[in-house]
């Protein structure tokens, strides 16, 4: 019988975080290539396996313990074919460089609809719709140490594109991660999508230790004003570890917010492509930019082997 959702609400000072708890130990994943419209806008893009690769290591270089990695078609184009991943992976795996490696497993999972008036059948261009396994192939050919689970269905852009996600994809996607022995991360783009992720965890679906991505500033989910930063960040169950971001031109100040509100960092140029004005940004030198700022404040950056211990997580 399935358990129905949790209807509990912020325990204040037991099971939900209350208020600032600055981190002092902070690791940063650095975000080098996403799957946005990106390329051509600045040079900087890593199209390639070998590009990707390099990006992964030039930030694992300037300070990143994690690299969050997508892959492209040589027209930078978003893909998710397995011979990409597996040339990426392993120039990786094979360099003097250590880094965590994280795989997206959210593509997959893109609709279009029709249109308003005629929504059936979906548009063939630019949908994208994979089962659990075909979504995972990646994933468990390559075992990661990390890959992503985008906990929810949403209007994500412009038009009738759909980023979807059911809880049934979600549950077998989930059990099929922890089969495998990789740490989801719940790539969080509202609260309700941390509602369901403590769901997962209460299901047995995921296991401790629960890593979270708070995702902010990314229509039509989270905006990233603190407000509604610090009400994803209450909605993170203690013993939990989270991170966060947000895209655009406050993508520079979250490191801040994130170590202050007792995450961690996330950088890159899948979120952010400018280091100032008129100033386009390398993966490097973003990663750069948020070991200033936390440290700075005061807080340590980890290392790979450090994040590996503290997430219990596998290196291949």
């Amino acid at each position: 019988m399935r358990k129905e959702p949790a209807g509990d609400g912020i325990e204040l000072g037991g099971t939900f975080r209350v208020g600032l708890e600055f981190s002092k130990d902070v690791f940063i994943t650095c975000a080098v290539t996403g799957s946005g419209d990106t390329v051509g806008r600045t040079p900087h893009i890593p199209v390639t396996p070998k590009e990707i690769a390099a990006a992964a290591i030039e930030a694992a270089k300037a300070g990143a313990a994690v690299a969050h990695i997508h892959v492209r078609e040589a027209d930078g184009a978003p893909s998710r074919r397995l011979e990409l991943y597996r040339e990426v992976v392993e120039r990786i795996r094979e360099s003097d460089t250590d880094v965590v490696i994280n795989l997206t497993a959210g593509m997959g999972g893109d609709l279009v609809l029709g249109g308003v008036d005629r929504p059936l059948p979906p548009m063939d261009r630019g949908t994208d719709m994979a089962g659990c396994e075909e979504r995972l192939e990646h994933v468990a050919a390559l075992l990661p140490e990390i890959c992503t689970l985008d906990c929810g269905t949403m209007n994500f852009g412009l038009g009738d594109y759909i980023m979807t996600n059911t809880t049934s994809m979600l549950r077998a996607m989930g059990r099929r991660m922890t089969e495998l022995g990789v740490r989801p991360e719940i790539e969080a783009f509202d609260t309700g999508h941390l509602w369901f992720a403590r769901q997962l965890a209460e299901e047995g679906v995921i296991e401790d230790p629960v890593l979270v991505q708070l995702c902010m500033g990314i229509g039509w989910g989270a905006p990233d004003d603190l407000t509604t930063f610090m009400a994803m960040v209450h909605n993170v169950p203690r013993g939990w570890t989270f991170s966060a971001f947000s895209i655009g031109r406050n993508a520079l100040a979250y490191p801040a917010a994130a170590v202050l509100a007792g995450g961690n960092i996330r950088v890159g140029l899948e979120d952010c492509i400018w280091l100032g004005k008129n100033q386009p940004a390398t993966n490097g030198a973003l990663v750069e930019r948020a070991a200033t700022i936390a440290t700075t404040m005061g807080a340590r950056i980890q290392t790979p082997a450090q994040v590996r211990e503290k997430l219990k997580l596998k290196k291949r």
